[in-house]
């Protein structure tokens, strides 16, 4: 069905997000330091890269993320791009929790965030500068260090996680 909204029509936050849905995207756990030290961590798919000179990415968090605070009292934070094999992993951090780094294998990198042992690349980044962005706050990170693996890359659309299928 074809939908053509005119400015004078209010949006309908469900058929939005179904259009949106059509755009596959990767899967990232955000992560960085919260209070007393603490890991916190966030799946998103807000992610994308904005420039190579300066090397810079954007992300978003939603304004009622339990994890903003830290996010907005710590200067870096990681970008883990989950494997196709990460899907628990990718759903855990998506999902409210006391503690979500339980269980999981991760290290210290830049500043002190963790970074994920599983992912399939990480990128670490100090913010540079936190956007108003209606119901989320858009962080654009200057990337300080970076790796990757041969892992494939976890997918999502639809509302469905997916894996790469056969080149075209």
């Amino acid at each position: 069905m074809n939908m053509h909204v005119t400015s004078d029509q209010a949006i309908d936050p469900r058929a939005l997000r179904e259009v949106l849905g059509q755009f596959a995207t990767g899967v990232t756990v955000v992560t960085t330091v919260g209070d007393g030290g603490a890991p916190v961590g966030l799946a998103a798919n807000s992610f994308a890269s904005v420039s190579l000179d300066p090397p810079l990415v954007v992300w978003s968090i939603g304004l009622k993320a339990p994890s903003l605070g830290a996010f907005r009292n710590h200067s870096s934070f990681a970008i883990n791009i989950m494997c196709d094999q990460s899907k628990d992993l990718a759903l855990n951090f998506a999902r409210p929790s006391d503690d979500k780094f339980a269980g999981v294998d991760w290290y210290s990198g830049v500043d002190g965030v963790p970074v994920l042992a599983d992912a399939a690349a990480v990128i670490q980044c100090r913010t540079e500068t936190r956007i108003p962005g209606g119901d989320h706050e858009i962080y654009l990170g200057r990337v300080l260090e970076f790796h990757r693996t041969e892992k494939s890359p976890l997918l999502f659309h639809q509302g469905s996680f997916a894996t790469l299928g056969d080149e075209i």
